[in-house]
């Protein structure tokens, strides 16, 4: 009896089958291999051959000498930069700035993006859509001109109407309060970036199964039911892969937003590690400084990468990797 289960379990069982090896697959996928070597080919010139300048971080670099005869410092750059008060401000600046233009332009563009989803008249969803998309392609030097002339205590439109509205007695000259310019900064980068980050979940709202939708409508469900239960958590895989690409440039701001909205009453508030680092490379010629800053930033950046995906990973989120 024992003997006939046995000879029957392997009959049933199914026959195994040996994996492919890495060879075997490495074979097999040839074709794409071969297709993706001009991308890598780019990738490894424009993105890391450029890396051996890290070389600077950790010399007492003269232009004089060149990279490869400038005297060895050790870690002399990266103390001089924990070791300097401006370093801490412009740090918060830094973080701050970015940290508010993610959430608003976070939870923006999905907001905007839901409601979108909701029009019904397809002409008013792309006058929507066009009007929102242009300044993405607008220079910041554009868009802080705006700004600045919105916010100007000499006819400016916010102090008219506050004016107007008996809100205010005189002009108020918002550029110059320092205390003001990291929300001013958010908003304008939400003005310029809101509707570029939208398009992303758009096409992931066009793509979701237009059944779920239609069993919601026989259920009786309201437009803000559906989507609570089916569009969110639909695009919400998506924005968590976003949010953990975006997480990595929290350190890497730029300098243009900050430079061109900034003066000399608000830099206090204004002054980011790009411009504390162009500052010494240009300004003072402590390249070696300079390249420091921008080597702690791209650490920082590739650690907060890992953390948020480590994070995903244990709550079963989207991830890079």
């Amino acid at each position: 009896m024992a003997r006939a289960a046995i000879e029957e379990g392997r009959r049933i069982a199914p026959p195994s089958v040996n994996k492919p090896g890495f060879w075997t697959k490495l074979f097999r996928q040839r074709h794409l291999l071969i297709m993706s070597l001009p991308f890598m080919i780019i990738t490894c010139i424009f993105s890391y051959v450029p890396l051996r300048g890290w070389i600077l971080a950790f010399q007492k670099y003269s232009l004089g000498r060149g990279l490869f005869d400038s005297p060895f410092a050790g870690l002399y750059n990266f103390r001089a930069i924990f070791e300097d008060d401006q370093f801490y401000r412009v740090l918060r600046n830094t973080l701050a700035m970015n940290l508010m233009s993610l959430a608003a332009g976070f939870v923006g563009a999905i907001v905007l993006a839901l409601m979108l989803n909701e029009v019904r008249s397809s002409l008013f969803k792309r006058v929507v859509q066009t009007i929102t998309y242009i300044p993405h392609f607008v220079s910041w030097v554009v868009i802080a001109n705006i700004v600045t002339l919105f916010l100007s205590p000499d006819s400016g439109l916010l102090n008219t109407i506050l004016m107007k509205l008996h809100l205010i007695d005189e002009p108020i000259y918002y550029m110059s309060k320092g205390h003001w310019f990291w929300y001013i900064h958010t908003v304008a980068n939400l003005f310029k970036e809101l509707g570029w980050s939208t398009i992303v979940y758009l096409a992931v709202l066009s793509g979701l199964n237009p059944e779920h939708y239609e069993a919601a409508d026989v259920d009786g469900a309201s437009r803000f039911r559906k989507m609570w239960h089916i569009s969110i958590p639909g695009i919400l895989p998506t924005a968590i892969l976003l949010l953990t690409m975006s997480l990595g440039w929290v350190i890497q701001s730029g300098y243009e937003s900050q430079f061109v909205l900034g003066n000399s009453m608000v830099v206090d508030y204004s002054d980011v590690l790009d411009l504390y680092a162009l500052r010494y490379s240009t300004q003072i010629g402590d390249y070696s400084f300079g390249m420091a800053v921008s080597m702690f930033k791209s650490v920082v950046s590739v650690i907060l990468v890992l953390l948020v995906t480590m994070l995903a990973k244990k709550t079963q989120q989207s991830r890079l990797f």
